[in-house]
């Protein structure tokens, strides 16, 4: 990577130590570094017990096939168990699991007792409709109750639910029902967003035409209203065979490494990967991350992940993780900007959130509305920010600090994976001196190393490619029904270690920077240039709210920057002259090799659902060629603008 890219962005004057207060009385101290190193498979069976096992495990790791693992395999349990019914028997019943705030402004409060009848009357409703363990159920649901509960139903079954996030296409949940061979799907005639219903009922109708005969019966919650259609012997609405189903529900036990859930996510090529998560290992893992990252207290926390649980971070950092450590959270089913842009800040202030936990695109979009909107809310409440998703710029990381946290609360840049299941690089926020925009280092229990090409790990003030080196309780079992593409994707570029895609760099003190996927890395003259680096010295302008960079195609070059920016609502755009004094601010930050070769002003760039921006869309833009399939951006008429405008372009110069 670049020689002084991250260096000149990772500035002495911007390192916050822990806070006094926090490190007081944090869940884990820096003794948990040296616990873990000295027994590794000692520290997750530590992790691991404090789960409830109807069978208690003796092996914690077997490694005798890798990349095959299994953890903890002759031990037995309920995750469901563990996430509900355990705080009701301790007599935690009458804690809120959940406040539920809907996009309308209606409410529910569900307390752990609520919750165990509620999912028990979702599983014996799911068994009558014929689900056994092993059964395979789709999820294709907004961000309501229900969705926890159906999830949390399938877990007490045993059966593995794939859940398919609510803006996706019917193609994409046909071809998922298909993969996996679910049994049943759970949906909803619609859900809420940005002031109006938006249906989901028709986009199942239409997979299942595609479907020859797997799914059996449909089952439909009713949020919206709309109408629906319902086809008789197959459909059945939730509240008529939920609601009136007994609360009374035993969970069977089962082994550790029974399969809990199937993810799917996308490949740049190829049909999409169905990620398989197991049972023991992965609750471990997250439940243990949840605690020491957020460093839970349950008696006081209030806690908000944004994610939607059609991705990961809902699985393992809304359903799982925080109920098994009986948190209480915050579910929202709008966007962060209906009815006004300071919703997310007035629900913060309305329920005393403490922990926050939210994407780096959120925030650069908070950024680009101006501080002064959450300068409305009291957010004193806040004692810890998290970020997830992607890396976080350093600059957007600073504004998150000082105009969310209000210049006190530490915030934890997660990195992690669909594939990992869990944390696996972040701060501690007792025990990390934090550098905005690092991950900084491997959880106690992890083994991650930046490698060079041949494998050999960098020394610091280095860049390479990110692996974990040892297997990690959470970790990925294979691709549904696809061993040989799992080896092929995640175990074959180096020799024992699992590649997880990223380049990433050390700096001087060791810290760690992920430097964005691989794939992402320009070579500009010889030069190794990081989109990411690129990026974050646009962001660090006071005049641009957000950027994406791509390499395209150069005869002189090879390859040369060309980047879109949105400029902050403050900001006015003055043409050329907003253009030439960006790409000297990135040869200042960075250095004149990574001058942006073009840069073009947008109102929004192509993000996918979950948030992502995707830059193979932008490249298509910047080398002149036809745009590819944009079906899974969330809004695809992004592209018509940005196509026009550089065309536009074009016919100016």
């Amino acid at each position: 990577m670049t020689e002084t890219g991250i260096d000149n962005l990772a500035r002495e004057d911007r390192v916050f130590e822990p806070p006094a207060a926090i490190a007081e009385h944090a869940n884990v101290t820096a003794a948990a570094y040296e616990e873990a190193a000295a027994d590794r498979l000692g520290f997750w069976r530590t992790q691991a017990e404090r789960l409830d096992w109807q069978t208690p495990f003796t092996e914690v790791l077997d490694w005798s096939n890798p990349p095959f693992a299994k953890w903890f395999a002759d031990g037995k349990l309920n995750v469901a168990y563990n996430c509900v019914d355990r705080h009701v028997e301790a007599g935690r019943g009458d804690k809120v699991a959940f406040h539920f705030v809907g996009e309308p402004g209606d409410t529910r409060t569900l307390t752990y007792a609520d919750l165990k009848d509620e999912v028990s009357k979702a599983a014996n409703a799911l068994t009558d409709l014929g689900v056994r363990a092993g059964d395979r159920v789709a999820i294709y649901l907004p961000m309501i109750p229900e969705a926890v509960i159906a999830m949390l139903a399938c877990a007490r079954l045993g059966a593995p639910h794939t859940v398919v996030f609510g803006g996706f296409s019917s193609d994409a949940l046909s071809s998922r029902i298909t993969d996996c061979e679910a049994k049943v799907v759970i949906t909803a005639d619609g859900g809420y967003r940005r002031g109006k219903p938006s249906s989901l009922k028709p986009a199942v109708d239409e997979a299942l035409g595609k479907v020859d005969g797997i799914v059996e019966h449909v089952l439909v919650v009713r949020r919206t209203g709309q109408e629906t259609s319902m086809t008789e012997g197959r459909d059945v609405w939730w509240d008529e065979v939920v609601d009136s189903a007994s609360p009374e529900h035993t969970p069977e036990a089962f082994d550790a490494e029974h399969p809990l859930y199937v993810m799917y996510t996308s490949g740049t090529t190829g049909k999409p990967k169905g990620i398989l998560h197991t049972s023991g290992g992965y609750l471990t893992q997250a439940s243990y991350t949840f605690h020491a990252v957020f460093d839970h207290k349950p008696d006081t926390d209030v806690y908000w992940c944004t994610a939607d649980i059609g991705w990961v971070t809902g699985h393992s950092y809304i359903v799982y993780g925080p109920t098994a450590e009986g948190a209480t959270q915050v579910l929202y089913e709008g966007t962060p900007d209906t009815p006004h842009k300071g919703r997310w800040w007035e629900i913060v202030a309305e329920y005393g959130v403490t922990l926050f936990y939210t994407a780096p695109t959120a925030i650069r979009t908070c950024m680009k509305w101006g501080a002064e909107i959450p300068a409305e809310f009291d957010l004193s409440s806040l004692r810890i920010l998290g970020t997830v998703g992607e890396s976080i710029n350093p600059e957007a990381y600073v504004w998150y600090r000082e105009n969310i946290g209000g210049s006190r609360t530490p915030i934890v840049d997660t990195w992690w994976q669909t594939e990992t299941g869990a944390h696996m690089l972040s701060p501690l926020p007792g025990v990390t001196a934090a550098k905005p925009g690092s991950a900084m280092g491997p959880l106690p229990g992890i083994s991650a190393e930046v490698v060079d090409d041949a494998g050999h790990p960098v020394g610091n003030g280095q860049g390479g490619y990110l692996v974990l080196t040892e297997p990690w309780p959470a970790m990925l079992r294979t691709i549904w029904g696809d061993d040989q593409r799992f080896i092929d994707t995640y175990w074959s570029r180096f020799s024992d270690v699992y590649f997880a895609g990223d380049g990433a760099k050390k700096d001087e003190d060791g810290a760690i920077w992920l430097l964005g996927r691989v794939d992402d890395v320009m070579n500009v003259s010889g030069h190794r240039l990081s989109t990411t680096e690129i990026e974050s010295a646009l962001v660090s302008h006071p005049s641009v709210a957000e950027a994406a960079v791509v390499g395209a195609t150069d005869d002189t070059t090879g390859q040369a920057v060309v980047a879109f920016v949105i400029l902050r609502e403050s900001a006015v755009d003055s043409g050329e002259e907003t253009v030439a004094e960006l790409r000297n601010h990135v040869g200042t930050q960075i250095g004149p090799i990574a001058k942006p070769r073009q840069i073009m002003v947008v109102a929004e760039l192509p993000k996918t659902r979950s948030g992502k921006i995707m830059r193979r869309l932008l490249r298509d833009v910047a080398e002149n060629r036809e745009v590819g399939d944009a079906t899974t951006l969330a809004d695809s008429s992004v592209m018509d603008q940005i196509t026009a405008g550089m065309k536009k372009g074009s016919d100016d110069d």
